[in-house]
């Protein structure tokens, strides 16, 4: 099953999110914002957060969903344009040069207005909350906001850490990627009104589906190729980054050959990439990845037992399978 036929019961309320993300990043009509607008339209990625937020609400509601559709367009919109914003201050960041099989932002812009554009992507964001008249939801978009960034400067202040604990790998993961995920369908769940059981196992589910989903992140940007990632593989090594499977890989080998997969972190050769995919394959560090990102999206699922039956607890069910087939079984 693929994304398409899993967002199908969504299918009208996604278009109407697009719609009006176009319409956010359209806000200002010179010719640089509109050449730049263009570039971030033309790699619109899963959309999975805006998905979350809707398939949620929905599912928490038994598929009866009472309130006004507008606040859910906006709410689902904002959070995809914290996203964006997000990404385009990580290449900067990582020094990224592709996104999505397209040039980055700031290497077609420089650095300057990449940072200049998310900040303006996230005030556009919380503009659009603000507009529902929520404060509970605008509390909890809010507070994921801010772990997001305290989870990127606590990965940036770990980079070259090789002794990095699994402990403070998942506390970064957590706070820079997941709690947007949490926070998608928590916010979702509140616009349904549905009662605080539900709210608590949605955000349960986003928060294990965002942990699974960056740790097959992390194995794919080791494992896959140019072509099916739409970047440059093996980006976290070349900043410094030391991930799950390198973890593993670490906890996999004898004292020795631990000693020299650390040399090879530290020295980060033109070959580094390709020895530590060797190693990689040559491993149970692989399976053990695996084990782990099947272990959160099970315990995510789980949660959903407790709600309604409906074609969108069916797609939430869906959504978390297919990213692990598409990152580990593909």
């Amino acid at each position: 099953m693929d994304l398409k036929d899993i967002y199908k019961p969504i299918k009208k309320e996604l278009g109407r999110v697009e719609d009006l993300y176009r319409e956010s990043l359209g806000r200002v009509n010179t010719r640089p914002m509109s050449r730049i607008s263009r570039l971030l339209l033309e790699t619109p990625g899963k959309r999975l957060r805006p998905a979350l937020v809707i398939l949620s609400a929905k599912a928490g509601a038994g598929g009866e969903f009472p309130l006004a559709g507008d606040r859910l367009i906006k709410v689902a919109s904002s959070i995809e344009l914290i996203h964006t914003a997000s990404l385009i201050h990580d290449d900067v960041i990582d020094h990224a040069c592709f996104r999505h099989d397209k040039p980055t932002v700031n290497s077609r812009f420089g650095q300057d207005v990449s940072i200049a554009l998310g900040d303006y992507l996230y005030s556009i964001a919380f503009n659009l909350i603000a507009t529902c008249g929520n404060i509970d939801v605008l509390d909890c978009i809010s507070t994921a906001a801010k772990e997001m960034c305290k989870g990127e400067l606590m990965q940036v202040c770990e980079r070259d850490n090789i002794s990095l604990l699994k402990k403070r790998y998942f506390l970064i993961l957590k706070k820079k990627t997941a709690s947007l995920f949490a926070a998608s369908c928590q916010a979702g769940a509140m616009l349904s009104n549905c009662r605080r059981p539900i709210q608590l196992s949605l955000k349960k589910y986003g928060l294990n589906f965002g942990i699974a989903f960056q740790i097959a992140d992390d194995y794919m940007d080791l494992i896959g190729e140019r072509q099916d990632l739409g970047k440059t593989p093996g980006q976290d090594i070349s900043v410094g980054e030391i991930t799950l499977p390198l973890l593993n890989l670490l906890e996999s080998v004898n004292e020795d050959e631990r000693g020299n997969l650390k040399r090879l972190l530290k020295v980060r050769d033109k070959d580094c990439l390709k020895n530590i995919k060797a190693r990689l394959l040559n491993s149970d560090a692989i399976a053990e990845t695996k084990r782990m990102a099947s272990f959160y999206l099970d315990s995510g699922k789980e949660g959903l037992s407790t709600l309604p039956n409906s074609d969108y607890r069916d797609s939430l069910f869906d959504l978390a399978d297919f990213v692990l087939k598409k990152s580990f079984y593909s």
